[in-house]
This record gives C-alpha cells, sequence and structure tokens, in this order.
C-alpha cells in the first residue's frame, strides 16, 4: 500500500510519485506520514522531506510552506524545494557568502533587505547542511561539517 505525494515549488513540480512514507518537518516536529493517515494540515520548518518507497530514499530540501495530509496523498507547498542530489555546492556557498557579507555591511538599516537577506542565509545554509549530511558518495571527514 502507498500514498501519493506531490511537492511543489513556486515555480515547478519538484516530485510526484506513490511511497512507502514521507517524512516532514512539521511545525511541532518531524512527522512521518503513512497509507490511510488521518488528515492534518501544518506548516513546515525549513529542513528536510524524506520521501521512502521500496527501500531507496530521496531526500528534499524544503524552506517554509505548508502540507495537507489526507489519506491518500500528501502535498507539500513549499516557499523553495529542491532535491538534495540536484543542489549545486559551489552556488549556495556563493549565496550563503553574499547573504552574510550584506548582512555585515549594513542591511540592517532597511528592514525588507534585512529580513530577504536574513532567509538567503537561512536557506543557503540548509542547502549546504543537507549537501554535506545527505548527498550519496560523498564523505564526510570529522572536523569538515564546517
Amino acid at each position: 500500500m502507498t500514498i501519493r505525494c506531490e511537492i511543489v515549488s513556486q515555480d515547478r513540480t519538484v516530485y510526484a510519485g506513490d511511497v512507502d512514507i514521507v517524512v516532514l518537518p512539521g511545525a511541532a516536529g518531524e512527522m512521518g506520514i503513512l497509507p490511510k493517515h488521518a488528515p492534518v494540515l501544518t506548516t513546515l520548518k525549513y529542513g528536510i522531506v524524506k520521501v521512502r518507497t521500496a527501500g531507496r530514499e530521496e531526500l528534499f530540501t524544503v524552506a517554509g510552506g505548508i502540507a495537507e495530509v489526507q489519506p491518500e496523498i500528501v502535498t507539500i507547498l513549499a516557499d523553495a524545494a529542491e532535491n538534495v542530489e540536484e543542489i549545486d555546492e559551489a552556488r549556495a556557498e556563493a549565496a550563503r557568502k553574499r547573504a552574510k557579507e550584506a548582512l555585515a555591511s549594513g542591511a540592517q538599516a532597511d528592514t525588507d533587505v534585512y529580513l530577504a537577506m536574513e532567509a538567503a542565509l537561512r536557506k543557503s545554509n540548509l542547502r549546504l547542511d543537507a549537501v554535506r549530511r545527505y548527498r550519496k558518495g560523498r564523505v564526510n571527514l570529522p572536523g569538515s561539517e564546517g
């Protein structure tokens, strides 16, 4: 028995398929969703969505959003979402550096700019952490989490 999972970001469908379990970073903590789950609507924290099918796991970063759970389908409407295997680590590191520099250079004077740079920094940190922790074929040496 499976449950349909759809992960949609603002600009595209990131994932759609039938899965055995979906693990979400819900507002109240990590949630495991199995087929025939009771209906739930939750906000999502920045974090990792895990989708498991037939012993295979796919991982996606989500930068906030909402998830609607019905007995036959989980719909994730993410502010931003990306398959961990598709993250460009160099691009994420450059975005993190730009956001840190903007915050350090006085972006605090404009509240909108400050909040945008803070969000960009959180998103790039999430993406880099996901790559470093979960990307297949990557070896993490002690002290390299950095």
